[in-house]
């Protein structure tokens, strides 16, 4: 009777010890079974973009700034309406993180364990409107896990078959995740990142705020875009 005791003592002790472990890893990394889904996901994701790339045609290029900028929205436009839910449409790439992932077209739950993934209620980069991307916190390889490191004044780039768009953030807020007001679309183009708030939980959402400061088009000369044009400083 005693050694019975004494034996689910000891399995219930070691039970415990590797939860304390199991906590602490993916408190401190991330969860290791889903990473290797998300993993074996983005390898998959980014044969695909290159096929997407290989493919695309952009538009005539234009003979003056406006008219390039016209041809960039109307690429970002017609890429939207071709993309389907669950594609890859890009590549993200955030340095102060070390964040470099393929970019997928929705925010579902599925969609959303192959990577960061652009809401379809916005829209695309190079539309001159909001361009909002959800990620995990703590699963599938957790591409959000410090989105709170971010800084402002840190650039974030989107690499899409049409153009490569570069981003500064300027600030960020912590919402509820109730608050629908974040999707609302400004008239000029605004990058936002979400990921739940605080880790493990989902009652708020962290939000990063960044404008538009550089496109590089698709066979068109590359061109700045200053900050004071949308009204936003720093």
């Amino acid at each position: 009777m005693h050694r019975a005791v004494r034996i689910t003592g000891s399995l219930l002790l070691a039970a415990g010890v590797l939860t304390l472990a199991w906590a602490v890893l993916v408190w401190r990394w991330q969860d290791p079974f889903t990473a290797l889904y998300t993993h074996w996901q983005q390898g998959k994701l980014a044969h695909q973009l290159d096929r997407e790339d290989q493919a695309f045609r952009p538009a005539t290029t234009g003979d003056n700034l406006a008219a390039e900028r016209r041809l960039v929205s109307a690429d970002a436009r017609r890429f939207q309406q071709q993309a389907k839910v669950g594609q890859a449409i890009g590549r993200i790439i955030i340095g102060r993180i070390g964040l470099k992932m393929v970019l997928v077209n929705g925010t579902d739950e599925e969609t959303l364990k192959k990577g960061p993934g652009r809401d379809l209620r916005s829209y695309m980069p190079g539309e001159n409107r909001l361009v909002y991307i959800a990620g995990h916190r703590t699963t599938y390889l957790a591409p959000f896990s410090h989105i709170n490191d971010i800084r402002n004044g840190d650039y974030i780039r989107l690499e899409m078959p049409y153009a490569t768009f570069v981003y500064r953030t300027y600030t960020h807020r912590i919402v509820p995740a109730t608050d629908m007001a974040v999707l609302r679309s400004p008239n000029h183009e605004q990058l936002e990142l979400q990921a739940c708030h605080p880790r493990f939980f989902a009652t708020h959402r962290y939000i990063v705020y960044a404008h538009l400061v550089f496109v590089r088009p698709r066979g068109m000369p590359a061109y700045e875009v200053e900050a004071a044009a949308v009204g936003i400083k720093g």
